[in-house]
């Protein structure tokens, strides 16, 4: 069992379901999102999940796209962004910080040296959306040798062939993206999510996390005893440009209660 998948296990053993958060590193500044990713590790989020900024998300919504081109401007850089999180990873070891984002970037500081870097920073797993499968071997073996965990997505329109390929291959938990569409919007036209989940269960007895179109406390209880992770993305950023920090802060405590 990987060290991700132990750390998801053992905080289920305390929680029915546990949160994952999502925050784009550098909006509205670099020192602005630090600071939410603090405000969310002190609330007892058990996973927080970075997005280092591209300004092509494909599989993101308006929210997190706005972001991401704001971001932009302030020039971050992925060796500072995995300095800043070493020092979430050191002060808030009860949480597990992922790093996100897409293969342009991670090209440009190399692929296949990213994951021994990311380790020493402490980060605790990557999600590449646009990362194919089939085109990972040697981003896969350079996280095998530094014990590091690559989190693979299904959709619902994902194959049963490829959903059996996926799942044989993970390690840590899936990423199940609840519906059609991207980050924080839907098409309407919905898989029953207990199908959907079921489904995938079959194949995989790994954690399973759900997210795109999170936002509420309803929803987060709706998934207890299917899922294992509910992730909110769009619905924080959100809360954040509506009511800053305070906002996030009074969102997680509802979700918690």
């Amino acid at each position: 069992m990987s060290a991700l998948q132990s750390f998801i296990q053992q905080q289920r053993g305390d929680r029915e379901i546990l949160l994952m958060t999502h925050v784009v590193y550098g909006y509205p500044s670099v020192d602005e999102s630090l600071a939410l990713m603090r405000d969310l590790l002190g609330a007892g989020v058990e996973l927080l999940e970075v997005q280092f900024p591209f300004s092509d998300p494909s599989a993101d919504g308006p929210s997190i796209l706005h972001a991401c081109h704001a971001a932009l401007v302030n020039k971050p850089t992925l060796a500072q962004c995995l300095e800043d999180i070493g020092g979430l990873a050191r002060d808030f070891p009860d949480s597990r910080v992922l790093l996100m984002s897409y293969l342009n970037p991670l090209y440009r500081y190399g692929l296949e040296r990213l994951p021994a870097d990311a380790v020493k920073a402490g980060v605790g797993g990557f999600i590449v959306p646009d990362l194919p499968l089939e085109l990972a071997d040697s981003f896969r073996a350079a996280c095998q040798d530094a014990a590091v965990e690559p989190v693979w997505m299904l959709t619902p329109e994902t194959p049963e062939s490829r959903m059996r390929e996926i799942c044989a291959a993970a390690s840590g938990f899936l990423y199940c993206v609840s519906r059609r569409g991207v980050t924080g919007k839907g098409t309407g036209a919905e898989q029953p999510l207990d199908d959907y989940l079921a489904r995938i269960r079959t194949g995989t007895d790994l954690p399973l996390a759900v997210g795109f179109g999170i936002r509420s406390a309803d929803q987060v209880r709706a998934l207890t005893g299917k899922a294992d992770i509910a992730i909110l993305g769009s619905g924080i950023l959100d809360a954040f440009n509506d009511g800053g920090r305070a906002a996030v802060r009074d969102l997680v405590k509802s979700l918690r209660g």
